[in-house]
């Protein structure tokens, strides 16, 4: 005759059987739901309490609520995408992108909420909007996606809470951004008002399809990623009032110190009447430096060189540059995503940009 089932008496867990909710509750001799409050709503016991139900569990092997079933009674999955249309390698190497989401995930934690990072796959043929059409995620952060991509596409057609990071206004998501035009004005004025008359530009990607070199007139007017763009019209608004003034643009198909020594390299060559270069990152601007010091051509008394985001490491360098505040703006991109997430209406948000001045700028020389 087959083994009697086992009844809901009080007392541990039989040996070897795997430990239940229910189980803890048993052997502290408590409802079932004081020991799911200790972990879904510990603001519902005391802080006493609930540290003797988190140990008797610990104690008796139990890891928790399973976290799919959980997800499924709640309707969410507690994880936020984060869109990057870029290869996972590349964005931890990016010490702006390393900055911004560090920031975000701070924020975000404090809610229970974990981040899933939805990069490009290495293999430009495969399908990239692959990861966002399949992510279960409460939410998507899209921190960079060339306006009109599939990738951007995908996420909008999800109609999930949205939250859009220097990006071109989307109707069903919130803009959360800096004044780029703004500062890479700062930027190009600075130089201008030194004397500088014909200025490199060291521009990040202008558009999906990944290109090194210098820009047209025609590849620069189809920008679809609104950083660079925003940061080239920035740069010529301060040249316009100044007919003498010629800007020499140049794109890198990576933001890597290497890149901006290779373009530099190239671009003095092509233009040696160059004294002045607009890098649209402090990375890039390590590369123009190392490339300037390999050419001997002294900074700044010979080329001067100004940057943009003011990396930790920018002081050292003692790198003129335009700050602009990643840490701020990953704390608002949290705080716009719990928003939306509690039902809410978010607000647009435009961060301030600042030039900060140092010892890589100077009049050219005579």
């Amino acid at each position: 005759m087959p083994p009697a089932k086992p009844t809901d008496t009080a007392g541990p867990p039989r040996a070897g059987g795997r430990v239940t909710l229910r189980d803890v509750a048993r052997t502290l001799g408590v409802s079932v739901a004081t020991v799911s409050n200790a972990y879904n709503r510990p603001d519902q016991l005391s802080e006493d309490l609930r540290q003797r139900v988190l140990q008797a569990a610990r104690d008796l092997g139990y890891h928790g609520p399973d976290p799919l079933a959980r997800s499924l009674r709640r309707g969410r999955t507690g994880v936020l995408g984060v869109v990057y249309d870029a290869p996972l390698d590349y964005a931890f190497a990016d010490p702006a992108a390393a900055l911004f989401l560090g920031s975000v995930t701070r924020t975000v934690q404090n809610r229970d909420l974990n981040v899933l990072l939805l990069a490009a796959p290495h293999d430009s043929q495969a399908d990239a909007t692959l990861a966002v059409r399949n992510a279960s995620v409460d939410g998507f952060i899209v921190y960079c996606a060339a306006d009109g991509s599939a990738l951007l596409r995908a996420v909008l057609e999800r109609g999930l809470p949205t939250v859009l990071v220097d990006q071109e206004p989307q109707v069903g998501a919130v803009n959360v951004g800096i004044d780029d035009a703004g500062g890479a004005q700062a930027a190009a004025a600075h130089l201008l008002s030194l004397g500088h008359r014909h200025l490199g530009v060291l521009c990040l990607e202008l558009s999906e399809q990944r290109s090194s070199g210098p820009v047209s007139p025609a590849r620069e007017a189809q920008a679809s990623y609104r950083t660079t763009d925003q940061r080239l019209r920035g740069y010529r608004a301060a040249a316009a009032p100044h007919p003498d003034a010629t800007l020499y643009p140049t794109e890198a198909a990576h933001n890597t110190p290497d890149s901006g020594e290779a373009l530099t390299r190239d671009l003095l060559t092509r233009h040696p009447q160059v004294t002045a270069l607009l890098c649209m990152s402090d990375v890039l601007a390590q590369g123009a430096l190392r490339a300037a010091a390999a050419l001997g051509r002294r900074v700044p008394e010979d080329l001067s060189v100004v940057g943009f985001d003011d990396l930790p490491g920018s002081e050292t360098l003692d790198l003129t540059t335009v700050w602009q505040p990643t840490g701020d703006k990953g704390e608002q991109v949290g705080q716009a995503m719990l928003t939306l997430l509690a039902g809410q209406p978010a607000a647009p948000v435009t961060l301030p940009t600042r030039l900060v001045v140092r010892g890589t700028t100077a009049p050219p020389a005579p």
